[in-house]
């Protein structure tokens, strides 16, 4: 993406910032508006912390029995949010309800390709609810902070409550993703919906499905009916990573696949609430699955089955014009399904063994003029991405892709720490930032790992995710406008329930958010932050999410 882009990007951001500090003015000079009292919290109790607020003097309340008007032009503000007010609230679309409007107005703000503008504005006095955004996006996320305002009675029947208040919002970063690897376990498209709806919960604009590894290949490729048939399914696994004896291993087959008329569901599903759904096709490690169903694309004669086990597999792809071709015959299935700009194409955990003793891999090395086998992985994936880009696209892979020189125009997630994603900054290049020691949902959320599920190592607790930021001052200007965001991961080889998911990811991914909404506006005290959390992660789980405690 050029970086004109980027630059108005990064220009439009400290323009939101002036305007955020002069709309508190303005919010001061309404009338009916006053300073919080000693009756209302410092802060409203909404994790993420918005941008800018002020109290009013009043109460708005809401009967139950008659719920809440909606009016306005949003084609899903309603739809998506409505099931979440019944729910909490019992609170029904009717019209004799409270009024609530929601309502398109403003020129979106330009934003990096793929990221609508979610800025908004809310309203909360006498005459009812007001949410002005200038995109869908802005609409829902309002509705969120909403959500959240709403205070339940201790008695069955009795009115809810909202304070008066202003508030004027956006996020600092337009990447606000989580992942979900569904290749180790599979989960059903039903569970990556509710799963969807976590992320609109918390403000959180994007999904990274990780649909190939060596472990499963979860997406159907028509061309290739073997990925699924045979790739698809392995005939165990293995329960824990030090075990290698057979009764380490549970004897059951696993696996399943989406189809391309499941993918298409989800993310209609998704795109409903401007969420973006990044695919990943791994190469040219993390490919055993493939390999299972399609021996021909390997580097030995070796018969494969779909791996059982953890780790990193030495079986890679033979890197020839013929598995260019392979992949680039996969894409052009993929990318039609999904409107996301940029497609993740892996890279990492490479292993060069295969390639260093294949003598005709080898004789490709000097043919290609290249200096050894980390320039020919970097020409693979510059042959994959010429073909990506033909067709209106990007890629972006894990920071490994960095060795023996980036694609011109790729993107880098940095997960070994955050020195790739600087480096990459530095090369002008597209970066999100994903550090293991921050943003690892499969590891353990406490070091008392006793009193915890299965994990697969490693600490991470909720005031590490707190205490990240993806782009701080002491960067400099120059190499943070170039830091689309970041996202949190999560790993499943001993995460195989749905319920399993739900306790890793909550509720760190409330402190996610807060760190890639609010950014610099965020309290620096973890304290501080706590009992909002607290508050949204009893109305998640109140939804019928599970969650560490």
């Amino acid at each position: 993406m050029p970086i004109t882009i980027h630059a108005l990007a990064s220009k439009c951001l400290r323009s939101l910032s002036l305007g955020l500090t002069l709309g508190l003015a303005i919010f001061a000079s309404v009338e009916g508006l006053a300073q919080a009292t000693a009756t209302l919290p410092a802060t409203p109790t909404i994790a993420p912390l918005p941008q800018a607020w002020q109290f009013g003097n009043g109460t708005l309340r809401i009967d139950p029995a008659l719920g809440l008007r909606w009016s306005g032009k949003s084609a899903n503000a309603e739809v998506v949010f409505m099931p979440f007010f019944d729910k909490l609230f019992g609170l029904k679309a009717s019209p004799k309800g409270t009024s609530l409007v929601c309502k398109l107005s403003g020129t979106p703000k330009k934003m990096p390709a793929g990221f609508p503008d979610a800025s908004y504005q809310l309203s909360v006095n006498a005459k009812g609810i007001q949410i002005m955004a200038p995109t869908e996006a802005g609409l829902l996320a309002g509705c969120q902070s909403l959500l959240q305002l709403i205070s339940v009675p201790k008695t069955s029947g009795e009115a809810l409550s909202i304070p008066y208040i202003e508030i004027q919002d956006a996020p600092r970063f337009a990447w606000r993703g989580m992942h979900l690897d569904v290749s180790r376990h599979f989960y059903p498209i039903s569970f990556l919906k509710k799963y969807i709806d976590l992320l609109v919960l918390n403000k959180m604009n994007l999904f990274h499905w990780h649909l190939t590894d060596d472990q499963g290949w979860r997406i159907e490729i028509k061309k290739y009916p073997l990925l699924t048939q045979v790739g698809g399914w392995r005939k165990e696994t293995r329960k824990w990573l030090g075990g290698s004896k057979l009764q380490d291993y549970d004897g059951r087959r696993h696996g399943g696949f989406y189809t391309q008329a499941e993918v298409k569901e989800l993310v209609a599903y998704a795109a409903q609430r401007q969420v973006t759904i990044l695919p990943e096709i791994e190469l040219p490690g993390h490919v055993q699955a493939l390999l299972a169903a399609y021996p021909q694309y390997g580097c030995t004669d070796q018969k494969l089955e779909v791996w059982t086990t953890w780790g990193v597999s030495k079986n890679i792809i033979n890197p020839n014009q013929q598995s260019v071709d392979l992949f680039k015959d996969i894409l052009a299935e993929v990318m039609p399904l999904f409107p996301s700009p940029y497609i993740h194409i892996g890279g990492d955990e490479a292993a060069k063994d295969q390639w260093i003793a294949n003598p005709a891999i080898q004789q490709q090395i000097k043919t290609l003029g290249l200096k050894d086998e980390h320039e020919l992985q970097s020409w693979f994936i510059k042959q994959i991405e010429q073909y990506v880009n033909n067709q209106g696209k990007q890629i972006i892979g894990w920071d490994e892709i960095l060795e023996g020189g980036l694609a011109p125009n790729a993107a880098v997630m940095s997960w070994r720490g955050t020195a790739g994603g600087i480096a990459a900054a530095k090369a002008k290049h597209l970066v999100v930032m994903t550090p293991s020691q921050f943003v690892y949902f499969d590891h353990y959320q406490s070091d008392r790992k006793w009193e915890e599920p299965l994990a697969i190592g490693g600490n991470v607790s909720l005031e590490q995710v707190f205490s990240f930021d993806p782009a701080p001052d002491s960067l400099g200007a120059a190499i943070n406008q170039y830091i689309l965001g970041a996202q949190g991961n999560v790993w499943t080889e001993y995460i195989a329930s749905e319920k399993h998911v739900e306790y890793m990811v909550n509720p760190r991914i409330i402190a996610l958010s807060e760190v890639l909404w609010s950014g610099a506006n965020k309290p620096k005290d973890f304290k501080a932050f706590k009992p909002r959390c607290t508050a949204l992660f009893n109305r998640v789980k109140a939804l019928g999410y599970e969650g560490r405690e």
